[in-house]
């Protein structure tokens, strides 16, 4: 029966992008029994070490599917969230080449926050009150009528700095004039979205979907703020862990029942075959699990400690959901606890250097993985820095106190001059324990 199963998955993988997210779905598809032969583009230094790597854009949708055509590839998984809103999936589609994740118009769930805001409040699934604005002073109106803190939002993508949580009404006020009249993240903030504060703690949910089908991965909990907690901006995360133990049995039931299935449902009778990750943001309010966003593809640095935990055949798993056969799938999940500390270049989510040797230990920690995101090779054949998140360092342990020490003790043996990283992830957890 297994033999039938392998023999039936695809052998000749394109995984698309470049960063710590991608490097672990590659090591998860490697993983496979099938053992498929795995090219990925563009790839970093790291994934490089792994598969065979092709110098060819995330964003260059005609290219792509030259390189799909030219390697034979017979199934396309799709990591950051800009190929897929600018239609991969469509065009893969129209040279009947399956791929996981979704087509645009699934893809707008991400690349436009008013769609997915409508989308909620529509469809009475928990959210903040919110309100669109394309006009500096009806966006400056609306925030003396609701007060600080308040949530200020690009429309668009923005590569996960287009949130600003205003703590004053001069910094929201700020916000909004950046956005709206300084055209801070171009076109993605020519209209904002402005929201009421949750107060709580944060989860993130990966569901793989595959129309009315999901399953839920396991749970875990990123650190979005740049500095130890939770202080200083937003970044594209800075560390996770899980699982989440705040996300109890109980609890993950209530977030199945009033927001994964409604949301799927949602989704569905838009008229949108959803075919991917739904990666849905969940605030835990006081009254309840509310949603502060969607994302349609694995979260990163989420992706680095769910799929390690994982014993299920993950190239089975996403094969499933976009052939449309995730009905019943059955999903088996290490009992270990996993934490990724995110090791980032002095200076982010700003400014930040380029090149910087690193130099990594020549034994790690056991259970220690170390995932590349902004790395490159230089013309010495050093790896050096090439992003504001450079490694994502995950460990695997029985417990996660034994995970943080792991993942530490690596990150104070990798060696740069820019390095940075938080000393903080799963702290609430460890001191709640």
């Amino acid at each position: 029966m297994l033999r039938d199963v392998v023999s039936a998955l695809p052998r000749s993988i394109l995984v698309v992008g470049g960063g710590g997210r991608e490097h672990a779905l590659v090591r998860a598809l490697l993983a496979s029994p099938a053992m498929p032969r795995i090219v990925c583009a563009p790839g970093n230094a790291g994934i490089a070490q792994d598969v065979t790597c092709v110098p060819v854009a995330a964003d260059d949708i005609a290219s792509l599917v030259v390189l799909v055509q030219r390697e034979k590839i017979e199934f396309v998984v799709v990591g950051p969230e800009v190929p897929l809103s600018l239609g991969l999936v469509d065009a893969l589609e129209k040279i009947g080449v399956p791929a996981y994740g979704p087509t645009a118009d699934g893809a707008r769930l991400e690349a436009s926050k008013i769609f997915t805001k409508q989308l909620l409040l529509k469809n009475k699934i928990p959210t903040a009150p919110a309100g669109f604005f394309r006009e500096v002073e009806p966006a400056i109106a609306y925030l003396r009528s609701r007060g600080a803190p308040i949530v200020i939002k690009a429309d668009g993508l923005a590569a996960g700095k287009g949130v600003v949580v205003a703590l004053t009404f001069a910094e929201a006020e700020g916000a909004v004039r950046d956005m709206l009249a300084g055209g801070k993240f171009g076109a993605a903030s020519a209209q904002i979205l402005i929201e009421d504060c949750l107060v709580g703690e944060e989860t993130s949910l990966l569901v793989v979907v595959s129309g009315r089908d999901y399953v839920i991965l396991p749970t875990s909990q990123d650190h979005k703020r740049i500095g130890d907690r939770d202080t200083g901006p937003n970044t594209g995360g800075m560390g996770t862990y899980s699982p989440a133990d705040v996300v109890t049995p109980a609890l993950l039931a209530r977030i199945d029942r009033e927001i994964v299935r409604p949301s799927v449902d949602a989704i569905a009778a838009e008229g949108i075959a959803f075919r991917g990750t739904l990666f849905i943001g969940i605030m835990l309010t006081a009254e309840g699990p509310s949603v502060l966003e969607y994302n349609t593809r694995f979260g990163d640095p989420e992706t680095q400690v769910v799929l390690p935990r994982l014993t299920t055949d993950v190239l089975a798993l996403l094969w499933a959901a976009a052939r449309g056969e995730l009905a019943g799938f059955q999903l088996a999940v290490k009992p270990d606890s996993a934490l990724c500390v995110v090791i980032a270049a002095q200076g982010y989510p700003d400014n930040y250097a380029k090149g910087d040797p690193i130099r990594f230990p020549k034994i790690l920690p056991d259970g220690v993985t170390v995932f590349h995101a902004g790395t490159a090779q230089n013309s010495s054949g050093q790896v050096v820095t090439a992003g504001g998140r450079v490694l994502g360092v995950t460990a695997l342990a029985p417990t996660l106190r034994a995970a943080a020490d792991r993942a530490y003790t690596a990150c104070d043996q990798i060696e740069c001059v820019s390095k940075y990283f938080r000393r903080d992830i799963g702290a609430r957890q460890l001191n709640r324990a």
